[in-house]
Parts: C-alpha cells; structure tokens; sequence
C-alpha cells in the first residue's frame, strides 16, 4: 500500500506541466470573441487562443458567461484563465500573463441621432456613460472621474441601452464600432489605448505560462496573429 501511495505520488510530481487543464473563461464581444449556435467559441482571441493550446498540447475548456463572472474565476479558481483581459497596472500583479492578443484603442460612442459632441474626455463626462460590470474601462471611467456611470452585465446589454437613448455614450474597441451599422452610431472621443492578454490565476505553473507565451510570440513573429486581425477586418493597432 506504501509502494502505490509512494508511486501515484511520484507520477503527480512526475506530470508535466502541459499536462494540467485550462478552464478559460470568456464573454461574447464581437468580433473579437464569437459563439455558434452549438456554443463553440471562435473569433480575433480564441483563434489564436486554440493554436497556442493544441500547439503547446495543452489540454483546457472553454467557457462563456457575463464578464464579471469570467474574471472571478479567473482571479480566485486554481487553473483558470480568462481573455481577453486588459493588462492595467491594477490586475499587473493578480495574475500570470500570456500577451499580446491585441493592442486596442477603446473609443467613446453615441448614437448618431443624439447628437453628442465631446472633443476631450473632460467634455464627455457631462454624459451618461454605459459599460460592463468587471470591464476594466468600468475601473478607467471611476478613476478618470466621470460622475454618471451606469454599470451593465454584458456588453450586449449595455449596447442595447445605448440603442434605446437610456445612456448617452458607451465605450467600445474600435473594431466592434466599426462593425455597427454606421448610421446608427458614431464616434466621439477616445478614452483609452489598451494591451489585451489572457490572464491566468497564478497556480498556473510558470513553465506552462512560458510555453504559451513562446508560442504566441512565435504567431507574432511568422505573421498568423496578423492574419487572423486580417481574417475578421481588425483596424491595425
């Protein structure tokens, strides 16, 4: 019995750390994270995301669910992940980081009837301002001191209040403005430039952390991250 323990002990230690599973948590944000019908993921992350994985031979599962939910996990489960996440100084040192999966200029926008003008940010908090709860341009928005910030689960939702005038701008990534109807929506200033990454929960092995991270370099090097921005019409960061 003390030899099997000893043994069953040993191939614990033994097992590589590739070897452990990934949960991954995301939301739906298009284009950059997308799910079919048959709840699989694709999209500007997850396409990388996948090559990374099978690539590494990283076993892992993969989930969608509203965004504050997803970076709970990610922040307090052993072996979670969570993309994209925006790399701020706060979250630096929450997680262990995968990065870049895209470089992003968030922008504010309004419907185009409304008729909002904001040359500066300073102009734009005289609005209403709608985003996600856990988003980091929730934290951005607090801390650049806009006074009227309502907080939704999802970002289909906070769209939708947009849509019915019960907000007056909404932050967004440039590439998901771009692919709204654009008489319905414009552009009014920019609030942030930000570095996208999957963020892990920091029980994830460094080792594993590090192959990930040299496969994505090695997508960014040969061109396939640059292709797959092209694949979903992506502005160049």
């Amino acid at each position: 019995m003390r030899w099997i323990r000893f043994c069953l002990i040993f191939l614990a230690l033994a097992t590589p750390a590739s070897a452990a599973k990934l949960f991954l948590t995301t939301e739906v944000y298009p284009p950059y994270n997308l799910q079919a019908s048959d709840g699989s993921v694709h999209g500007v992350y997850f396409d990388q995301l996948k090559i990374v994985l099978q690539d590494t031979g990283t076993d892992y599962e993969v989930a969608v669910m509203p965004w504050a939910r997803a970076i709970a996990l990610a922040t307090t489960q052993t072996m979670h992940c969570v993309f994209a996440t925006a790399r701020t100084p706060e979250r630096e040192n929450l997680f262990k980081w995968v990065a870049p999966i895209h470089i992003d200029r968030n922008i504010l926008v309004a419907r185009r009837e409304a008729n909002i003008e904001a040359s500066s940010l300073e102009e734009a908090k005289k609005y209403r301002v709608g985003t996600q709860r856990g988003d980091y341009t929730e934290a951005l928005l607090e801390k650049l001191g806009f006074p009227q910030v309502d907080v939704g689960a999802d970002f289909e939702i906070t769209l939708n209040k947009l849509k019915l005038g019960r907000i007056d701008l909404m932050p967004m990534s440039e590439s998901t403005f771009k692919s709204l109807p654009a008489n319905n929506f414009k552009e009014v200033v920019t609030l942030a430039r930000q570095q996208l990454g999957l963020a892990c929960n920091k029980s994830v092995p460094d080792e594993l952390i590090a192959k990930l991270q040299a496969r994505l370099d090695g997508l960014i090097a040969d061109g396939t991250q640059q292709r797959i921005f092209d694949r979903y019409d992506l502005v160049r960061p």
